[in-house]
Formats: C-alpha cells, sequence, structure tokens
C-alpha cells in the first residue's frame, strides 16, 4: 500500500519593517535554493518582539540587534543560535516637488531640522538616536511640539509622501524606491547611526535544524549582493 510521504511544513521568519523587504528577498531565494518554503512576514518592531515574546513559533526572527539580545535573555530566542546580519544607516527625506535641503553637515541638517514644521520620526533605532542628537544639540524641547512618530507598522517614508511631515527620518532601506519620497541623503558623518541587524532562531521553532539552515544562508556571502541592493551591508 502507497503512502504519501510526508510534507515538509513551511519555515516562518519575522522581520521588523526596516528589513522587511530585504528579509522577503532573501527567503525566496533560498526557498527556490533549498527546496523548502519559507513564509516571510513583517510587523513594527514593537509589535513583533511583543508577538516572540508571547510565544508565537516563529523559525527565524530578525530585529535590531538590542531587541534580538533582550529576546535571548526573556528566554525566547536561542542565544547559540544568533548572528548579525547587516548594517544600515539612517537617511534624511522630503516629499518628491519639494525643495531639497542641505543636509551634507551637522551644521547644514540642525538648520533643515529648525526650519521644518514637522519632523518624522520611527519608533525604532532610528526615532531614538534622532532624539539623542536632538537633545545634544539642545533643541529636543522646542522640537518636541513637531516631531510625529507613526505607529508600529507605519513607516515614516508613507507620511513624507502624503506631505504629514515635512522632513523625515529612517533607515536608508525604507527610504528607497517609495513612490513620493526623494532623499536628502544620509545623515552626516558625527550623527550618523549603523543600526545592526541580527537574526536568531526561536526557542518555539518546530524545526531547530531547519531554521539554523535558514539562518545560516541569510548570513552566508551568497547573500551578500541582495543586502547591498537593498542599500544595506553585510554585517
Amino acid at each position: 500500500m502507497m503512502h504519501d510521504a510526508p510534507v515538509t511544513p513551511p519555515l516562518d521568519i519575522v522581520s521588523s519593517m526596516a528589513t522587511r523587504d530585504l528579509v522577503a528577498a532573501l527567503a525566496s531565494s533560498y526557498a527556490a535554493e533549498a527546496g523548502r518554503q519559507v513564509r516571510a512576514h513583517a510587523a513594527g518592531g514593537v509589535d513583533v518582539a511583543r508577538r516572540v515574546r508571547a510565544g508565537e513559533p516563529f523559525d527565524v526572527v530578525v530585529l535590531a540587534r538590542p531587541a534580538i539580545e533582550q529576546l535571548c535573555v526573556d528566554g525566547k530566542l536561542r542565544s547559540e543560535m544568533c548572528v548579525d546580519l547587516v548594517r544600515s544607516g539612517i537617511a534624511v527625506a522630503v516629499a518628491s516637488g519639494r525643495a531639497i535641503p542641505d543636509v551634507s553637515t551637522e551644521d547644514a541638517l540642525k538648520r533643515a531640522v529648525l526650519a521644518a514644521r514637522s519632523l518624522g520620526l520611527s519608533t525604532g533605532p532610528s526615532g531614538q538616536h534622532l532624539e539623542k542628537i536632538f537633545e545634544r544639540w539642545g533643541i529636543l524641547a522646542e522640537l518636541r511640539a513637531r516631531i510625529r512618530i507613526p505607529p508600529p507598522g507605519t513607516a515614516v517614508a508613507a507620511w513624507i509622501a502624503e506631505g504629514s511631515v515635512d522632513l523625515g527620518f529612517q533607515q536608508h532601506s525604507e527610504l528607497a524606491n517609495v513612490a513620493g519620497v526623494a532623499i536628502a541623503g544620509p545623515l552626516p558623518d558625527g550623527v550618523q547611526s549603523m543600526t545592526v541587524f541580527t537574526g536568531a532562531v526561536g526557542v518555539a521553532s518546530g524545526d531547530v535544524d531547519g531554521a539554523c539552515k535558514l539562518l545560516g544562508f541569510l548570513a552566508s556571502p551568497a547573500a551578500a549582493g541582495v543586502k547591498r541592493a537593498h542599500l544595506m551591508d553585510p554585517a
């Protein structure tokens, strides 16, 4: 009597919005190469961490390194199966068609920030970094009423494109190739911050071996070209 071969369940990988497109592209490449279906999920980083902490059975989780480290401490990710994947810088953008401000130096950036009627910052590492810069410049209190922060899962780029904010800051990868958004440039030297995004295997994974193989591919030299195409540097 013939029996059908057992169907291998797909692997589930989840990431924050900053690496959504990159992770989706790499998941597709791995699926084609390994013959194993991979489902890529994405949400705001805060929401992803909450879902992992609640025990949602993701095989691989990709978030900014501090979030991954905390989830390892919380016992939700396997610290021995954890690897840095990419480094990503912050860029500044305005709506297409508007005058593009000079942000090439720290002084120029400060002038552009002070001249903007509204500023868009994310809930993630880039937004936290910018608030520290504004505080160092001594203008955070003055800017507070002008700072707008989209809810987790909503991109600053969307608010820039629709004109809800005059000047927006986000990971370069999230601003690139978004209709209605014009990038003024990266943050200048002295205020730039590179976020490291890290991958780890979930404690709740039902296929630790399969998850490790997927994570290994994400960190491999074979993935470097896709990472650069998405404006991120291999870690």
